[in-house]
């Protein structure tokens, strides 16, 4: 199937999981491809600062959690609020400006030709990883722990943690969302789930930034993130073998 320009007539709607965003979100928001874009649904986690307020001046659809649920649970919001909008395709962008959005025609165009379920932006691709400022120690996990969720789920990554995504309606519909965690580790166990339903996956080369403003967590969340990872790929082997089937698998 040829892969379209444009997105006419089909919904792209963009989410963003926001926490304390107000300074990075509008320039976030200008190097959207607005074009490509029908929608734009910011969720925010009980932020302390004014992103609530901004993203309504900037015209932006609004959904404000009444306290702080976490990362994982504010996906949830959003992808709940997309597919309540009949999005078609469903692209998950940081209001951190960390990752460019302007790649965003590249994330959509495999999922509206029908030829992937899912598309990764990778750091790891282009060869220019630690360019942007990527801490070396990060880089090393982040090699090792998709290197073990390729061995698990017996597919190619060349990066599972990446924040900048855009997953099909079909996807999004067929897994259950509500049973993923509400941390960082949702990030992992939506893919997994993809795994199980034979989703298919594309990945793309992005750059990031790393810079004050920009999203991160520490050494020690993510040394726990990285062992709940580990966890997850386990339970997945489990339940590929018919031992055990977790909640999130059915």
């Amino acid at each position: 199937m040829t892969i379209p320009e444009t997105p006419r007539g089909r919904k792209v709607v963009v989410v963003m999981p926001a926490y304390n965003a107000e300074r990075t979100l509008e320039r976030t928001l200008a190097d959207v491809p607005r074009e490509w874009v029908d929608e734009i649904i910011l969720v925010d986690d009980a932020s302390r600062d004014g992103t609530v307020a901004l993203a309504r001046k900037l015209g932006l659809r609004v959904v404000v959690h009444d306290r702080n649920r976490g990362y994982g649970a504010n996906q949830k919001t959003c992808y709940r609020e997309a597919l309540a909008e009949r999005a078609d395709v469903v692209v998950m962008i940081h209001p951190d400006h960390q990752y460019d959005p302007r790649v965003l025609p590249d994330l959509v165009r495999p999922i509206l030709a029908e030829e992937s379920d899912a598309v990764f932006g990778s750091r790891m691709l282009g060869g220019r990883t630690l360019e942007g400022g990527m801490p070396r120690w990060k880089y090393y996990a982040n090699v090792f722990l998709t290197a073990c969720a390729n061995v698990v789920f017996l597919r190619y990554f060349t990066e599972i943690h990446s924040g900048l995504r855009a997953y099909s309606s079909r996807y999004l519909g067929s897994i259950a969302l509500e049973s993923n965690s509400n941390d960082f580790i949702f990030d992992t166990e939506i893919i997994a789930q993809g795994i199980a339903r034979k989703m298919r996956f594309r990945e793309i080369p992005i750059e990031t930034r790393y810079f004050d403003e920009a999203s991160q967590i520490n050494f020690r969340r993510s040394l726990r993130y990285g062992l709940s990872i580990l966890w997850v790929l386990f339970k997945f082997k489990l339940n590929a073998w018919g031992i055990w089937r977790s909640a999130i698998f059915r």
